[in-house]
């Protein structure tokens, strides 16, 4: 697979290019800002962009889906219960002293258990609400992208609107600790993990630090 990480924004956001060698296609994972480096990557590796995929509707995430999507002919995909916040990444931008565009609307929704397919691979959609109600990961075997979920040594914040705690820690327990543990984390935010790592040693998961 071809894999490629790109830093985007003021708010460091990991941007995923994710591609398939054979047929070329391939997928982008939070497109928050920076939408010109992105595209020099997809240009870099050649690839044929059929979907971005947001992991969750907020503005540090969707803010580069407007520029990306004028430039590549690609779905954007979200959770149902995020997609209204497409609309608004203007106002939730604002309100952190940053600027960015809204959002195009959702061409199609992500739903638990579906797979997401570029050439010969696929990301399967796991529904992890907690830090946002419509918080999506991707997993692929080996790997799982968990936006603002799970972090390396942290959890994703559940102080924002449609944020809660009870439904984050369900969500890493039930859905993302069953993964193996030697499954890397690549999450939206920060270095990579794996699971195991974070079920040994992170202090949200071992008690040593409240949701």
């Amino acid at each position: 697979m071809i894999f490629d990480t790109v830093v985007v924004g003021p708010l460091m956001v990991n941007c995923y290019l994710l591609g398939c060698e054979r047929s070329r296609e391939g997928v982008i994972i939070d497109p928050g800002d920076d939408a010109e480096l992105i595209l020099a990557a997809v240009s870099r590796h050649g690839l044929n962009i059929v979907n971005v995929v947001n992991t969750h509707g907020h503005f540090d995430h969707t803010g580069g889906n407007e520029r990306i999507m004028k430039a590549v002919d690609a779905g954007l995909l979200i959770h149902e219960l995020d997609a209204p916040m497409l609309s608004k990444s203007v106002a939730m931008a604002s309100r952190f002293g940053l600027a960015v565009e809204n959002s195009p609307a959702a061409t199609g929704l992500l739903t638990d258990g579906a797979v997401v397919s570029f050439g010969d691979y696929g990301l399967k959609v796991i529904h992890t609400p907690g830090h946002t109600p419509g918080g999506c990961s991707l997993y692929t075997e080996g790997m799982v992208f968990t936006g603002d979920t799970l972090f390396a040594d942290a959890v994703g914040r559940t102080d924002f609107p449609g944020g809660s705690a009870a439904a984050l820690g369900k969500s890493i327990r039930e859905r993302l600790l069953v993964l193996p543990d030697a499954t890397i984390v690549y999450p939206g935010h920060g270095p990579a993990t794996t699971i195991g790592r974070e079920r040994m040693h992170n202090p949200y998961l071992t008690g040593r630090a409240l949701l």
